[in-house]
């Protein structure tokens, strides 16, 4: 193996991705030693705190038990900061319009370890499905779900605007960057992958969706693309990250323009005004949700949000 191939082995498979670490906090740095505090620990385990809204019945657990590999980002950042500190402008809308919504089904496209689909398990009594498929991750998100006893299915697939397989590029910055656009990060490796479009999963699992998360890694508009009946059909509500300076603004806008949407970027103003132009660059670096919406936001939506962050700020971590 050239030595990088034997890097991409190693970063794609965590027991030799731990066995690798643990031969190098014995070596020195000029050979490639690293700090032992700067070792993950081999399984990361945690309570999470969930939010709980003031007045609302009370639905699901607590907190949520948290065992995955050590060096999966989504623990490790919930692990340190918790929900309170984690996408808290989206989650909150999130769970507010989970409460607004017409029935329906869950869909968490683009789950990584399904943080949004757990909580929307833990807050509701919707079908939730998980999309994710880089297979470790999907393995954790399915873990996570058993051992809490939340209906969630994950489902090891990738969306988007055909069906068939793909390579799903995985990020050598970190797991929540892996993506099937070329070229949106650095990559260590490649994995095939199921690819398939939301229009025609829905047809065969006989789902009827009313809230989705996207979350692709700039590949959102293929998700659409692929979903435009869906959208047509079901009018669900639609939470979306917009990454700047990659060309998917425009092709959102394209595509959403004549579905009659209202387009809303979230942040910690609220209520969030609708906007006319889609715009990847937020408030902050981490602010990239935007939430699109069906029918314009009403102000009971918007305060069921407040309430929603004043629950989210108590979700600190320990």
């Amino acid at each position: 193996m050239v030595p990088d191939q034997m890097w991409a082995f190693v970063r794609r498979h965590p027991m030799v991705r731990q066995a690798a670490r643990s031969i190098r906090v014995h070596l020195p740095r000029s050979l490639g030693g690293i700090d032992r505090a700067r070792v993950p620990p081999r399984v990361r385990q945690f309570e999470l705190s969930l939010p709980r809204r003031a007045g609302a019945a009370e639905i699901g657990p607590a907190t949520l038990n948290v065992t995955a590999s050590g060096d999966l980002w989504a623990p490790r950042r919930l692990e340190q900061a918790g929900l309170a500190n984690y996408e808290p402008e989206t989650l909150a809308c999130f769970l507010a319009v989970l409460e607004h919504a017409r029935p329906g089904a869950v869909l968490d496209i683009g789950a990584n370890v399904g943080i949004y689909g757990l909580v929307a398990a833990a807050r509701s009594h919707r079908p939730v499905y998980a999309f994710e498929p880089t297979p470790e991750l999907a393995a954790t998100a399915r873990h996570l779900a058993t051992i809490n006893d939340l209906p969630l299915e994950v489902v090891e697939l990738a969306m988007s605007n055909h069906s068939g397989t793909a390579s799903l590029r995985l990020s050598s910055n970190s797991d929540a960057s892996n993506s099937l656009a070329p070229g949106f990060r650095p990559e260590f490796g490649r994995v095939r992958v199921r690819v398939d479009t939301l229009s025609h999963w829905r047809e065969r699992a006989g789902a009827y969706p009313a809230v989705l998360k996207l979350d692709t890694e700039t590949t959102e508009p293929d998700v659409i693309a692929g979903g435009l009946e869906v959208l047509r059909q079901f009018r669900p509500w639609v939470f979306c990250e917009v990454l700047p300076d990659r060309g998917v603004e425009e092709r959102l806008m394209a595509l959403l323009e004549p579905l009659d949407y209202t387009w809303h970027q979230l942040s910690d103003e609220l209520p969030c005004p609708a906007r006319n132009v889609i715009d990847g660059h937020g408030p902050t670096p981490d602010q990239r949700m935007w939430l699109f919406a069906p029918t314009p936001p009403t102000d009971e939506l918007w305060e069921r949000t407040r309430e929603w962050r004043r629950a989210l700020k108590v979700c600190e971590p320990g």
